[in-house]
C-alpha cells in the first residue's frame, strides 16, 4: 500500500476556537477540515505544517507538538497518514489560500450548527479523542 505523509495544523484563537478551511480540492471538497496537505520530499512534518498553513490560511505558525494522527484511503489504493501539529499563530493575515474556498475560526457551538456533512469524515471524532474540541 502506497502511504502518503500528510500534516494538518490544529490553530485556536484567544476565545478558544478552531481555525477550519472549506476544502477547494479532493478529497474531501467541499467539506470543513483542519488545514494542511501533503509532505514535499526534503520536509518534516513542522516545516510541512508551517508552508501549508501559510498557503492556506495566511498565518505563520510555529507547531508546538504532535496531537494526534489519522488515516484517511488515498486514491488508488493508498493511504494518507495525516500527523496533527497544535501551533500558535506568530503572524499573517487571516484569508482563504490556494487550497481552500473560505476559512473560519468554529466555536463548540459552531461545530454543533453545522451540518454534519458539510465536516470532513472522522473530523470531530478525531478532535473528541485528541481532547482538542473547540470552547
Amino acid at each position: 500500500m502506497r502511504i502518503v505523509p500528510c500534516v494538518g495544523g490544529l490553530v485556536y484563537d484567544d476565545r478558544g476556537r478552531l481555525l477550519l478551511v472549506l476544502r477547494a480540492h479532493d478529497p474531501a471538497r467541499g467539506t470543513w477540515s483542519i488545514p494542511g496537505g501533503k509532505v514535499e520530499p526534503g520536509e518534516d512534518g513542522a516545516a510541512a505544517v508551517s508552508r501549508e498553513l501559510r498557503e492556506e490560511t495566511g498565518l505563520e505558525v510555529a507547531p508546538t507538538r504532535l496531537v494526534g494522527v489519522v488515516e484517511r484511503p488515498a486514491p488508488d489504493g493508498g493511504m494518507f497518514v495525516i500527523e496533527d501539529f497544535a501551533c500558535q499563530v506568530l503572524g499573517g493575515v487571516l484569508r482563504a489560500g490556494d487550497d481552500a474556498d473560505d476559512v473560519r475560526w468554529f466555536s463548540a457551538a459552531d461545530l454543533a450548527a453545522t451540518d454534519p456533512g458539510s465536516l470532513a469524515p472522522g473530523l470531530l471524532d478525531a478532535l473528541a479523542g485528541w481532547t482538542a474540541l473547540p470552547r
